[in-house]
């Protein structure tokens, strides 16, 4: 059995039990004279070991192991580990996670462990011999053929095997095959099912059954056979007739019956499907358009139908893409940790709303933008342990990582209990690079943001490896913007400073409003659309020289998009639509020629001209084959 197909299952679940070990490495670090912890790092780094071998990664393996072999020992002799200790720890695992990718790409050999696996000996001699002996790891030979022999007419010795698999366990054909293997130095196997083939299917989910014919005790059999690794449950029953084909179709149908709902599919058949659904989308509105022109009830039918169609198929497969932000959010307590150690600070972070959904594609380009933000709340929020105590503070600092659900988007927050911006030097490094008018005395939250989002600027004096370079906000902004989301930001002296993400749930297709501008259509994402009102039917005003209306007691600052775009077409009227915009606490108000509707468009990459207005994330292709420009709601509230 050929187990490459296996590296990138072998790779996903690897990663995540080094995932795992970063996490309980921290709550050791919190919690040193816990036990559970270091049991809990031992399980993972074993099934890491244990998979290694199974692919036949040697050195991942034998780097495994090693690690391993320390963590028995800590954990018999219930030893408090050190610094020292714990940092070694930290720096097996990163080798550990190194050495997977390179041993799926076919380098294992590329990294050199031999230095880091002598410290590892070292200190498992340095903390005495376990009670117990961890194997070393051995290469297990996989993939020979299953003996398929004829069923034996002696009924004496004859037994039925049914295997059941552990549901979370890794690379289940590889632990099936290492079953068969040890079921095989009893006697002959007959009568797999389902057959060996299937093993790699990937809705194989780990139950299968056999015949074997030996005259070893049932107890024996099941003890060796539960011992192979990963096996939830063995059963051995006599049988007391070979089995014949409806037994074995009846066993397969059970099996059958019984399997895992979940199975692993690639990101890019999610990728391909959605790119095909956003092609019948753009058919829809085609066939939708010819419907309406045609008014033949026939027509309208299939049209109808159609439609809903699609729609719940678009809805499944968005349902499919769709990811737990604690995938990603999970790798940062680690980044923290190191980050606060390298500054010398205490810094402890707390995730919420792990469990909250986005869409795969927006979660995996979040990654960069909550790491300049994360970095930058432990280097400017969080202040020194000795600063933190003057100021009548815990020694440690706080940084919270938070996902919550908005209406049709999602906010993340990164919120630090630390000193929080200085406004005021802010504003007279702003006044001085002529960012901001001579006159202005404060800046607001908005101001703010507009400001330290500038590209290259920064208040730190020297450049540091952490920090001072003036790119981390510009970076994180320009990501957000361009996934269609906005960035907030509010800071209070001595309190600590919170950003807000807001984000769309899935970016490839998306319900909006279209509007006529100067004969032109424009779409805006209904994500950050509060209302419409009717221009001149409500009272208006000027605020600091820009035309504004009064909404329900509130001041919404105007854009005239005729004016912004400088669109032609004929004298607009005198009583228009005004689409009100609102991300967060922001408001404001987009005064259009029209309203043509709603509907849901696919979203096409948009490589905007030079001197072209920032105004734009995209376009889209009409039901009339005609395209349209997509409004980016952020370059206008």
């Amino acid at each position: 059995m050929d187990l490459s197909q296996y590296a990138e299952l072998f790779l996903a679940e690897s990663r995540e039990h080094v995932s795992a070990c970063n996490q309980l490495l921290l709550e050791w670090e919190r919690r040193p004279a816990s036990a559970e912890p270091v049991g809990g790092i031992f399980r993972a780094v074993h099934t890491v070991k244990g998979m290694a071998a199974t692919m036949g990664y040697a050195r991942v393996a034998d780097l495994a192991h090693r690690m391993e072999n320390l963590l028995d020992r800590l954990r018999k002799t219930k030893g408090a580990p050190g610094g020292d200790l714990l940092q070694l720890l930290f720096r097996a695992t990163d080798l550990l996670e190194r050495s997977i990718g390179l041993a799926v790409q076919g380098r294992e050999k590329d990294l050199d462990m031999a230095p880091l696996v002598a410290e590892l000996d070292s200190a498992a001699k340095r903390w005495g011999a376990p009670a117990g002996r961890v194997g070393r790891p051995g290469r297990t030979r996989v993939g020979a053929p299953v003996s398929q022999a004829p069923a034996v007419e002696d009924a004496a010795g004859g037994r039925l095997v049914t295997i059941t698999l552990r549901a979370e366990a890794p690379l289940k054909g590889g632990r099936a095959l290492l079953v068969l293997r040890r079921a095989q130095s009893f006697g002959a196997v007959s009568h797999l099912s389902p057959p060996e083939q299937s093993f790699g299917a990937e809705d194989f989910d780990g139950r299968f059954t056999f015949r074997i014919d030996t005259p070893t005790p049932a107890a024996e059999v099941e003890r060796a056979l539960s011992g192979a690794g990963d096996v939830e449950s063995v059963s051995v029953a006599e049988l007391e007739a070979p089995p014949t084909a409806r037994a074995a179709e009846g066993a397969a149908a059970i099996v059958g019956a019984e399997r895992s709902r979940h199975i692993r599919v690639d990101l890019r058949r999610l990728d391909a499907l959605m790119d095909l659904i956003g092609e019948l989308v753009t058919a829809r509105g085609r066939l939708n358009q010819l419907a309406a022109d045609r008014r033949d009830p026939a027509v309208d039918d299939v049209a109808i139908r159609v439609s809903r169609l699609t729609g719940e198929l678009q809805a499944e497969i968005i349902q499919a893409r769709m990811t737990p932000v604690w995938q990603v959010f999970d790798r940062y307590p680690r980044l923290v940790r190191d980050l606060a150690k390298q500054l010398d600070k205490q810094v402890a972070l707390r995730v919420e709303g792990k469990e909250i959904e986005l869409d795969r594609t927006i979660l995996d380009e979040l990654g960069d933008p909550l790491v300049h933000l994360l970095r930058n709340a432990v280097d400017h929020g969080i202040e020194t342990p000795a600063e933190r105590k003057r100021r009548g503070k815990p020694a440690e600092g706080e940084i919270i990582l938070g996902a919550v659900r908005e209406r049709a988007a999602v906010a993340i927050s990164i919120a630090d209990d630390g000193r929080g911006l200085d406004r005021r030097r802010i504003l007279e490094k702003a006044k001085k690079e002529g960012l901001v008018d001579t006159t202005v005395e404060t800046l607001t939250d908005d101001q703010l943001l507009r400001v330290i989002a500038r590209p290259g600027f920064s208040t730190t004096e020297a450049v540091t490896s952490v920090s001072g370079r003036g790119v981390g906000l510009d970076v994180a902004m320009s990501k957000i913007r361009a996934l269609g989301g906005t960035i907030e930001v509010q800071s209070e002296p001595g309190r600590g400073t919170t950003f807000v993400l807001r984000l769309p749930v899935t970016l490839a297709i998306v319900r909006a409003l279209i509007a006529d501008v100067g004969g032109e259509r424009y779409a805006l994402p209904l994500t950050y659309v509060s209302e419409t009102v009717e221009f001149g039917a409500v009272p208006s005003t000027t605020v600091e020289g820009r035309e504004a209306m009064v909404l329900r007691d509130r001041v919404v600052p105007l854009v005239h998009l005729r004016e912004l775009l400088r669109a032609g077409g004929g004298v607009p009227s005198a009583r228009r639509p005004v689409v009100v915009l609102q991300m967060g606490e922001r408001r404001t108000g987009v005064v259009v020629d029209g309203m043509l509707g709603q509907q849901e468009i696919v979203v096409k990459g948009f490589d905007a001209p030079q001197g072209t207005l920032p105004v734009f994330s995209g376009a889209t292709i009409m039901g009339d084959g005609i395209p349209a420009l997509i409004l980016d709601a952020g370059g206008l509230v």
